[in-house]
Order: C-alpha cells, then sequence, then structure tokens
C-alpha cells in the first residue's frame, strides 16, 4: 500500500503530479520541473522530505555503538548540534545506507535515514545495538520539510521569534538546533545552502503554508533528483548498494580509518585499498547534443562501465552523469548512446555548488 505524508493533500491542492518514489506518494513537479530547479538555484525552494525516517538512539553507550556501527568517526561529533554525514555497512564493505547523524548529548544521538531502505536499516541498526543496550526509536510523529537557496535561509529565520531567527542566522554548517519546537538543521541535498526542518507531523502543514506566504516556493521529486545530481550527491539504491563500497562510490572521504576503532566493514575496506580499488565513480559531461542516462554503457582506455545517474543540466545547458568505471586513468572516455559511441568529458565532480558551474569549459 502507498504511503503519504502528512502534506499530501497539500501537494494535491497545489496542482502537483503525484508518482511512487519508494513506496510513498510523492510530488514529482507542480508544473515546470526546470522552472523549479532555477526556483531554488537563484532564490529558494521547498521540499516535502517526510518520507525520511527520523530515529533517536538513547543510551549510555550511543558513542561506542556508533563508532562500530558507522564508517565515519563518531568523535568528529563534540559540540551539540553538529552533524555527520556516513555510510553504515555490511562486513563485505558494502553500503546499506548513507545517512546523517546528529549529536545532542552523550545520551542521544538521532539518525536520519532513507525511506526506502527504512525496514532493513531499522532491522539492521536493532540488530548492531543489542550488544551495547541502546534504545532505537522511529519517530514516525515527525515531518521534515527542506528549504534550500540562496535566499532560503532568509525566509525562513523571518517566521521564527527574533531570538530564535538570529540564532537561526548564525547556525553552522552541518549543525542543528531546536527552534520554536523545529529541528532546525543546516544541511540539504541540492548543493545550495539550505536547512532541512524536522517538525511535529501535526504542524507540518501550517509550517507549509507559512513558507509558502513567505514566498518560498514548493519543488517536486524531479527537480531535487538533477539539483542533487549537478550538486555530485550520491542517490542510494542507484549510484550505490550493498554491493558497493565507499571507495568504488567517490565516498572515501566518509570514511575513517582512525586507530582502534572496528567499525563494521573496515577489513573489507583496508583488504580493498591495499589491493587496489577496482572500480571509481567519475563525473562526465557530454558536449555533444543528447542525453546521458542511467544503464548506458561507458567505454574507457581500462574496460567497460555503466552510468548510474545521468540527466540535462539545466545549470550547465549540456548533459551530465555519474558513472562506474574501471580503477585507474580512464583516458579518452565515450557512452554508447543508442548504438553510437559519443564522446565525452571526464570532469570533477560536483558539477554546480551554490549557483556557480564548476565544470570547464570545452
Amino acid at each position: 500500500m502507498t504511503q503519504q505524508t502528512v502534506l499530501n493533500a497539500s501537494h494535491r491542492a497545489l496542482g502537483a503530479r503525484m508518482v511512487d518514489f519508494g513506496g510513498w506518494d510523492m510530488p514529482l513537479n507542480y508544473g515546470s520541473q526546470i522552472e523549479e530547479l532555477h526556483q531554488v538555484r537563484r532564490d529558494g525552494g521547498m521540499f516535502d522530505v517526510s518520507h525520511m525516517t527520523v530515529v533517536d538512539l538513547r543510551g549510555d553507550n550511543v558513542r561506542a555503538f556508533l563508532r562500530r556501527l558507522v564508517a565515519n568517526s563518531i568523535d568528529k561529533l563534540k559540540v551539540s548540534g553538529k552533524a555527520l554525514y556516513s555510510c553504515m555497512l555490511n562486513e563485505a564493505g558494502g553500503v546499506i545506507d548513507d545517512l546523517i547523524v546528529y549529536y545532542l548529548d552523550e545520551t542521544w544521538f538521532r539518525v536520519v535515514v532513507n525511506a526506502a531502505t527504512r525496514d532493513k536499516d531499522l532491522h539492521w541498526i536493532e540488530a548492531q545495538a543489542a550488544g551495547f543496550d541502546v534504545a532505537v526509536l522511529e519517530r514516525p510523529e515527525l515531518a521534515m520539510i527542506a528549504v534550500q537557496g540562496p535566499n532560503a535561509r532568509t525566509k525562513f529565520a523571518s517566521l521564527l521569534a527574533p531570538a530564535s531567527a538570529e540564532r537561526a542566522l548564525k547556525l553552522a554548517r552541518f549543525s542543528a538546533a531546536e527552534l520554536d519546537g523545529l529541528f532546525v538543521a543546516r544541511t540539504g541535498y541540492t548543493g545550495e545552502d539550505g536547512f532541512e526542518v524536522i517538525v511535529p507531523a501535526k504542524d507540518a502543514v501550517a509550517l507549509w503554508n507559512r513558507l509558502l506566504a513567505a514566498g518560498v516556493k514548493p519543488a517536486g521529486l524531479g527537480a531535487r533528483d538533477t539539483l542533487r545530481l549537478e550538486a555530485g550527491m550520491a542517490l542510494y539504491g542507484q549510484d550505490m548498494d550493498e554491493t558497493v563500497t565507499p571507495l568504488e562510490a567517490g565516498l572515501a572521504w566518509t570514511v575513517s580509518f582512525d586507530a582502534g576503532r572496528d567499525f563494521i566493514g573496515r577489513a573489507a575496506l583496508e583488504a580493498q585499498k591495499a589491493g587496489g580499488v577496482p572500480r571509481q565513480t567519475i563525473g562526465l559531461v557530454l558536449d555533444e547534443k543528447g542525453v546521458l542516462r542511467h544503464g548506458q554503457v561507458v567505454l574507457t582506455e581500462n574496460g567497460a562501465g555503466e552510468i548510474l545517474s545521468g540527466t540535462f543540466s539545466p545549470s550547465i545547458g549540456k548533459s551530465i552523469a555519474l558513472a562506474r568505471v574501471p580503477g585507474g586513468e580512464p583516458g579518452a572516455t565515450r557512452v554508447d548512446i543508442r548504438g553510437r559511441e559519443v564522446p565525452v568529458r571526464v570532469v570533477r565532480y560536483p558539477f554546480v555548488r551554490e549557483g556557480a558551474v564548476l565544470v570547464p569549459a570545452a
């Protein structure tokens, strides 16, 4: 049965085109997908991300548990509200999910995981927590709205009490605070500045309507997917899964091989690193006409790979993609588009960040 967020009726009232996304009835767009993307890049837009799963971890041993559970170093979190992006791995080093961990105090950490992986994530977390006497508490009574764009923070802050607004605007990147009954985090999935706001579900519609009145326009999954790809952000289930390690997924920066910490999957990653990572994730730009799509074959001088995420980038005016190919310098690279081998440029990603195009001219 398809699930609905508390904002479902609000989306429909705004004329949204609804689609099934991981078992959730979600808005794909409210009109022009491209206009929604530009709205976020140039001003500010908002997304219903209430399908994401919020989990609170409580107990005296939560930090020790997270040292074991995630590949990034939880000991980077020393100040209340600070956030950490990491992957949760299986013993083979494959990515069970990518997630954000928030440190609230030594007995309380908050984790936000992907919607489509909810069941397996909860099962895995609960199984691993058993030996640490940690309580795993899902928070289905909470909703989430992402407010993203260069003017998003100012527009959102205008809805808060003066003291809370001042705190919101001073909030450091990848940090969160409780403000006016809202959990406000300076995080996002668009490559733009902004907040992800966790709100009691009973108050979500009112907050959505207040944001609309403040001039924050809604955007759907279509714009969000292109925004995150332009920002070089991986999508679980498409750019990585349990058969792919963070080292192969372009997420080596999220792995901390800190001394004395035996996180799940560490031995497998160390072996892969020592033997040479067999696959790598690269960025591609197509300077010719055409669109790079998921599943297309990528031909490099070291062998074949495939496109993971690909689309036309309205910000760049060209097609872009993330691709997984054999390790080593790829050399001259081509993509098979309907039987035609088309040359592409291998570039560093992100492609776009905070409104700026980072791809060099051809």
